[in-house]
């Protein structure tokens, strides 16, 4: 510092802090041995506040305005200097200004996934983030608590304290709040509030205050949410078995518009389709418990039958679909048959289980 300089800052005329950073919260007033004129000037504009501090000590606190540095606007500094016949010569004092803006968009997530316990779901693990903003509410108390003596504070300084209290607090706010994990997505306004009176005690503590609080998403492990997925596929296809027999129904109405193109094919698609549909239904079925006294035994299966239409072998039938398949007229007298345990084919008018099927059905009509 040249000797000008010295000069120039030995009685300081005009104290203020023009702040062109997004990032600084405290700024402390540089002059030379601390040497304040009396009278001298302070400009404290919109965002900011003035400490004066005497000899570590904080005294007088300036708010937005324009200042002569008097005894009588310095009360706090006055009482501690002991000027009670009023004092016009140079003091000394540390000068800080302390942003009071809004400092936005700070960030904030959990490293690890988080172990909550679910009512639905049990013990699951969580990951979140979102952002904050805060704002110093008593300077003072803030530059006591945290600025300490430092010439220059910055967000940078703090953040990590305040992301580590939004983390901590705001993960056991959403466990105390017990939201089901499926309906934290509806809730982040309720959480969001929730968390903000939980952490904001201590923001105040350290002279903060936290303006906002927002959750930008809250997850569930990647094979969590794959397993959810197929939760809700299963859910959309619905029952399978009756799924089943609805296409067979369809094939069915779609046989009969078209008499040429073939029963034979209208048959076989409404056999299989219902025994798709017997043997999907099955499986949503709840499992009886084995061996118990008080559940009887599990009824014999039924006899499957196959048949050759249209010179292809067709099948399996129960004996309720080939009644269908013999009124359709895809089977008759004549058709040739076998089920298990059979050596060969045989006509179908030579098995004796069969040979009701065809007595109920009309002969063909005669030809005129």
């Amino acid at each position: 510092m040249g000797l000008f300089d010295k000069l120039r800052n030995e009685f300081i005329d005009i104290i203020d802090w023009v702040d062109t950073s997004n990032e600084i919260i405290v700024w402390k007033f540089p002059r030379y041995q601390n040497e304040i004129k009396m009278n001298a000037k302070l400009t404290v504009r919109e965002s900011q506040l003035a400490v004066f501090l005497n000899e570590g000590v904080v005294a007088d606190i300036f708010k937005p305005g324009m200042y002569t540095l008097t005894t009588q606007n310095m009360p706090i500094m006055t009482t501690l200097k002991g000027w009670v016949y009023g004092f016009n010569s140079p003091f000394k004092a540390d000068v800080y200004f302390v942003s009071t803006r809004q400092f936005i968009n700070q960030k904030w997530g959990t490293r690890n996934p988080v172990m909550l316990r679910d009512a639905e779901f049990g013990p699951v693990r969580l990951r979140a983030f979102g952002s904050f903003a805060f704002r110093v509410q008593d300077a003072g108390l803030f530059i006591k608590e945290i600025a300490a003596t430092n010439p220059e504070f910055t967000v940078e300084g703090v953040n990590e304290q305040l992301r580590n209290l939004a983390i901590t607090r705001g993960m056991d706010a959403i466990a105390q709040a017990k939201i089901p994990v499926l309906d934290l997505a509806a809730n982040y306004d309720e959480v969001s509030a929730l968390i903000t009176n939980k952490i904001q005690p201590e923001f105040n503590a350290m002279g903060l205050e936290l303006t906002k609080f927002l959750i930008e998403n809250i997850s569930l492990p990647p094979e969590v949410e794959a397993a959810m997925d197929k939760r809700t596929s299963m859910g959309i296809v619905g029952n399978l078995g009756a799924y089943a027999q609805f296409q067979a129904a369809n094939a069915m109405e779609q046989a009969a518009q078209n008499p040429n193109g073939g029963l034979a094919g209208a048959g076989m698609g409404a056999g299989l389709g219902m025994a798709m549909g017997s043997q999907m239904g099955n499986v949503f079925q709840p499992n009886t418990v084995q061996g118990s006294n008080e559940a009887p035994p599990p009824l014999p299966a039924a006899v499957q039958y196959y048949a050759a239409i249209n010179g292809q072998q067709a099948g399996p039938y129960t004996m309720d679909q080939l009644t269908q398949l013999v009124a359709a007229g895809t089977i008759n007298q004549q058709s040739h048959i076998w089920k298990k345990g059979m050596a060969n084919w045989a006509v179908a008018n030579t098995m004796a289980e069969l040979a009701g099927l065809f007595n109920n059905t009309p002969p063909p009509l005669p030809i005129p």
